[in-house]
């Protein structure tokens, strides 16, 4: 015989709506209740009837993620890797993700239409820009969400996030302590909060070290790989070329070793080069790539799971904060101060290669 939440209620002698309650993880109910109530429903092989529950609660039981899709990140390992933790994270707690695509101009109208017509139950906010109107709109519509990063708002948020500074210093700091004065960077553009706040990782490891800010080694680029070929090659056609760099992302990251290769040049000898987030395994690469690492995407993904059904349930904003620590994953990229930097004319016959035009701007 099936049982029902009457049955399960009837045992535990529990009203209905507190055994409902404990089951969806509820702070109002008290934990050693809410306890008892899953192992009793563990017990008696209780499955809860998703489309009652609906009825119940008037919830969708999905977390939405708004995607513009002619953006990068479908090219981005890390993204996957991401969606893969969110979507068995919340699989745990009877929930789904909807990855809902737009354009990038219309992206605040399908955030509110999706308010209007309550698909979702909350959204999780994807690289958040330094000051974001879709939180804004969030924010002034009372509808629940979760920021993939910080934001300037005074209103308090949930919120996941890496400790982006840090480790852009801890990237620099090795660099300079290899010997190391012209270090560069690659970064993502400075409206998106991770690169503004990585960018500033970079600044303070500079002036730490006594080296003066020099905006001849900085480079803006979109996040493709396209843009950090590009970036890479115009810093090395440089008169006096940078003998360290920091890619501040991994698609630019790919684009940029690329970029290297073509050039002839070896990284770890002729030039150090260092990659947050690393790249894809699947990109075949004759040495170990030394990268800032955050902690894997799946990882992530899942504390943004348990994080999103906390604002669902009512837990204060302010106590939903979560920020992951980086970490300097040592590879062959970087090395010591060479004696002197290689010419980087390109080869005669190694034309820049051609790139088709896809959603993900990478390099064929």
């Amino acid at each position: 015989m099936k049982v029902n939440l009457k049955m399960l209620s009837e045992s535990l002698g529990l009203s209905q709506t507190t055994v409902s309650r404990a089951l969806n993880g509820y702070t109002d109910v008290a934990e050693a209740t809410r306890r008892r109530v899953k192992e009793a429903a563990a017990a008696m092989g209780y499955q809860p009837d998703p489309l009652a529950r609906r009825l119940a609660t008037g919830r969708t039981d999905t977390i939405g993620m708004v995607f513009p899709f002619n953006a990068t990140e479908f090219g981005d390992h890390r993204f996957g890797e991401v969606v893969a933790g969110l979507t068995e994270g919340l699989a745990k707690h009877n929930m789904d993700l909807s990855i809902i695509p737009t354009r990038p101009e219309s992206e605040l109208e399908t955030y509110a239409r999706m308010i209007d017509s309550r698909r979702v139950d909350a959204f999780i906010v994807g690289w958040t820009q330094v000051t974001d109107p879709r939180i804004a709109l969030l924010q002034t519509r009372g509808f629940p969400f979760l920021a993939y990063g910080r934001t300037e708002t005074r209103k308090a948020y949930a919120w996941f996030d890496f400790d982006n500074e840090a480790g852009a210093r801890m990237a620099v700091e090795r660099l300079i302590a290899l010997g190391h004065r012209r270090v560069a960077i690659i970064h993502a553009p400075l409206d998106y909060n991770f690169a503004a706040q990585r960018f500033a990782g970079y600044l303070a490891a500079l002036a730490a070290a006594g080296i003066a800010r020099d905006d001849t080694l900085v480079a803006d680029a979109r996040l493709s790989q396209l843009a950090g070929y590009g970036a890479m090659h115009a810093l090395l056609a440089r008169p006096d070329p940078p003998t360290a760099v920091l890619i501040d992302n991994n698609l630019a990251g790919v684009g940029a070793l690329r970029a290297v290769g073509d050039l002839t040049l070896q990284p770890g000898k002729d030039i150090s080069l260092i990659i947050y987030d690393g790249v894809s395994p699947d990109i075949p690469l004759p040495y170990q790539v030394t990268w800032i690492e955050q902690g894997t995407g799946e990882g992530t993904g899942r504390k943004m799971a348990e994080q999103v059904v906390a604002v669902l349930n009512g837990k204060p904003l302010g106590r939903i904060h979560h920020l992951a620590k980086p970490r300097l994953v040592a590879g062959e990229t970087d090395g010591p101060l060479p004696a002197t930097m290689p010419t980087t004319a390109e080869p005669a016959k190694k034309a820049r290669p051609r790139v088709r035009k896809p959603a993900v701007d990478s390099l064929s």
